[in-house]
Formats: structure tokens, C-alpha cells, sequence
């Protein structure tokens, strides 16, 4: 017989972060192969999964099979995972400059605690860099939803379940059958604790009363990282009692944020990094704007000086009935003034919410009637250079919308 000392030591007298049944295959698996007896193994006690196809600018995670702290290269073979081998995976993903963001695909009943926070420390951080969601597809149970827990956004498929937040640990005791098999073991050790946890033996009162306190203690590790993750109150985290949630369900606990499938995960977070992307040209142009706007509301007095009548907006006084003013339209005032060369009048305007159609209608005739504007135009300005003011995007979408509006 072929016996696993260190894989016995693995399983046994350890705190493990992995759904019960689970946890039941392995031990039929491995049983004779440890000491144990024969057990049946369910038929699909290993699920064959295939690679995952990732979206362009997208790289997905594959987060498979019992996860460990690490292995010696047997993961794909034996239905291993590794924190060291995910952790390896998701630092070289958030360098590569060709990844705009980061897909965890859980299909996991969890495994061993010890490594399991360090990498979910590691996916939190990645999501300060870059998005990072996760889906249950099927499973995230345990150690495996304590990762995903990490992610900015986490989603589960109808038929997937997440949660079982708790810790196990199991002690073997095969004193009788070794009395049956007669086999004797004899242990000699110096420290009291040194011989806890023998499986030859069986469990003591001190042993059982360490070995809780240790499940105790990194189940107030997994409880925390819930709620910090989740922003969930640890109470309710607790409360799951270690259950198990599957599709909508998970959602209305909290545990998750929407059901969906892996493709529609994929078309979201491509969709999302579409808007990341639009987002920061829109900001540059609202900008200013939206920055005058602001000062103009903290600094201009309520009642501007002036009798209302001219050209200049700074002595125009606001209307009984404020009208509205959208972001498209400030956005539009500014790029007159900047067109006509009188960027300091965009303040005044938008203080006054002054219609494009407006400021345009007083720009025209400032510029008629006063050399002051026209003399802040370059010389060289109707010259064909690429960076005039004529090729400038926004000034060409100001001369077209008032083509429109005239």
C-alpha cells in the first residue's frame, strides 16, 4: 500500500476551509491511500473542465479544483489549485500592459485555510489597479468564495452557489482498528503538546480543546474578510451559519451582486471598460466647465451688480426662474468663449446659465463691435497648422453645432 503521511497530515488535526461534502470525496479518494478504509466516490466527484475563453483585453483566471497553499507542479493532474500558483497568475495579469481587466472563474468547494487570506489580500489590492469580478460558475464555497469575496463585483450563474463561510477540522482515530489489525503504535515525546492530535490515539481533552480554538480563531479571520469585502456586517456574515446560497439567493443575502452566465459576465465587464474609457475624454472637456461652475456658485455674490441690459454677462442680473442648464450646454459656452478668445467671460455665463444660442448671439456682436477680442487671435491663425485652433476637436464640434442652431 502506498501511504500519504503528508497529505494524512493535510486533512487531519488542520482547520480547512472547504465544504463539507467535498471534503467526503477527498477522503474517498485518498482514504486507502492514508490508512483509511474504502469509501465510495461519487461519479462526479471530479469535474473535467476545459479552458476559459477570454475577451479581448480581458484575462481570465481559472480558480478549479481543492486549493492549497502550494504543490509541486501536479495542480492539473490531481485537481489541485495553489494560492502560490494563482497568486504568480494574477501578479503577472495586472502588469501586462494588454490587460484592461480581470475575470475570476470559480469553480471550487474551497481547501486549506493557511494562504487563503494572503491571496485574497492580493486580488483586493489588484482591484485598485484594475477591475477584477469574479463568477461562481458553479461553485465558490468556502476558501474558494473567501478569494472571490475580493473581487469589486462578484456574480454567480443561476444554478451556481456561493457562501459555506465556515471552518472544519477533523481528527482521525484509528486506535481500534490498529487494536484490530494488531498493530501497537508506541510515541515517546518531550512537551506536553508535542503528542496532540495523534491519530493513534484518541483525542484529548487538551488536544480537542486547541484544536477548536484554532478552527475558532481563523473562522474570525474568514468572518472579517467577508464583511470588509462585502461591506457586510460581521454579524451577518456570521449568521449564514456556513449555508450555502445559490443564484438569486445569493444576491439577496449579500453575498452577491447579480446572476448572470459566463458570456453575459463578459459582454458587462467589456461594456464597462467601454465606459472607462469614454468617461475620461467626457471628464477632460466638462472639466473646466464644471470646475467654473463650481467657483462661480462659492464666490459670485446672489444679486450681480449691473442694471441687466448689454452684452457683458457679468452685469446681467439672473432671472426671477433660474433656467436649466445642462452639461452639454456649459460645456458648449465654454467652447465659444475659448473660440472667440475670451475665455473670462465663460464664468459670468455660466453663473447667468446663459443659453448657448445666447452667448453666441453677444459673442458675434462683442466681436463686431469691440477690437478687444479680435485682438486676442494669433496673426497666424487661418494658417494651415496642425495645432491651431481651426483642427482642435472641440472647436470644430462648437462650429458645427452652431451651424445647426443657425
Amino acid at each position: 500500500m502506498n501511504l500519504l503521511p503528508h497529505m494524512a497530515a493535510r486533512l487531519f488535526g488542520a482547520p480547512l476551509m472547504i465544504h463539507r461534502p467535498k471534503l467526503e470525496v477527498i477522503l474517498a479518494v485518498l482514504g486507502p491511500r492514508i490508512g483509511l478504509p474504502q469509501a465510495a466516490v461519487p461519479s462526479n466527484a471530479i469535474p473535467d473542465r476545459s479552458q476559459p475563453m477570454g475577451a479581448t483585453g480581458i484575462a481570465v483566471l481559472p480558480v478549479y479544483g481543492t486549493l492549497v497553499r502550494r504543490t509541486v507542479g501536479l495542480e492539473a493532474e490531481s485537481g489541485l489549485a495553489s494560492y502560490q500558483g494563482l497568486a504568480t497568475m494574477l501578479d503577472a495579469v495586472v502588469a501586462d500592459p494588454n490587460v484592461a481587466a480581470i475575470l475570476l472563474d470559480i469553480d471550487s468547494a474551497g481547501g486549506e485555510s493557511g494562504g487563503v487570506f494572503d491571496l485574497a489580500d492580493r486580488v483586493r489590492a489588484a482591484t485598485k489597479v484594475k477591475p477584477v469580478w469574479a463568477l461562481a460558475n458553479d461553485m465558490a464555497f468556502s476558501a474558494a468564495y473567501a478569494i472571490g469575496s475580493a473581487a469589486s463585483r462578484f456574480i454567480v450563474t443561476r444554478t451556481g452557489g456561493v457562501g459555506s463561510i465556515g471552518v472544519i477540522a477533523m481528527h482521525a482515530d484509528q486506535s481500534v482498528k490498529d487494536a484490530k489489525d494488531g498493530v501497537r503504535y508506541t510515541t515517546v515525546f518531550a512537551g506536553a503538546r508535542k503528542n496532540d492530535l495523534n491519530p493513534h490515539e484518541p483525542i484529548s481533552d487538551e488536544a480537542h480543546a486547541f484544536l477548536k480554538a484554532e478552527v475558532g480563531r481563523v473562522y474570525d479571520l474568514f468572518v472579517d474578510t467577508v464583511a470588509s469585502h462585502r461591506s457586510l456586517a460581521t454579524d451577518a456574515v456570521r449568521a449564514t451559519e456556513a449555508g450555502i446560497y445559490f443564484g438569486a439567493d445569493a444576491v439577496a443575502a449579500g453575498l452577491a451582486d447579480a446572476v448572470g452566465t459566463f458570456d453575459d459576465v463578459l459582454l458587462e465587464l467589456t461594456d464597462s471598460l467601454s465606459q472607462r474609457l469614454v468617461l475620461p475624454a467626457l471628464t477632460a472637456t466638462q472639466g473646466i466647465s464644471s470646475q467654473l461652475r463650481l467657483e462661480t456658485s462659492m464666490n459670485e455674490p446672489a444679486t450681480p451688480a449691473g442694471n441687466g441690459t448689454g452684452a457683458d454677462p457679468d452685469r446681467t442680473d439672473p432671472p426671477t426662474s433660474t433656467p436649466e442648464m445642462t452639461i452639454d450646454d456649459a460645456q458648449e459656452v465654454a467652447e465659444l468663449c475659448a473660440l472667440a478668445g475670451c475665455p473670462e467671460r465663460i464664468s459670468g455665463y455660466l453663473a447667468a446659465r446663459t443659453s448657448p444660442a445666447t452667448v453666441r448671439g453677444q459673442l458675434l456682436t462683442a466681436r463686431a463691435d469691440s477690437p478687444e477680442i479680435t485682438s486676442h487671435i494669433a496673426p497666424d491663425a487661418a494658417k494651415p497648422n496642425p495645432q491651431s485652433l481651426n483642427d482642435n476637436p472641440l472647436v470644430m464640434a462648437a462650429r458645427a453645432r452652431a451651424g445647426k442652431e443657425n
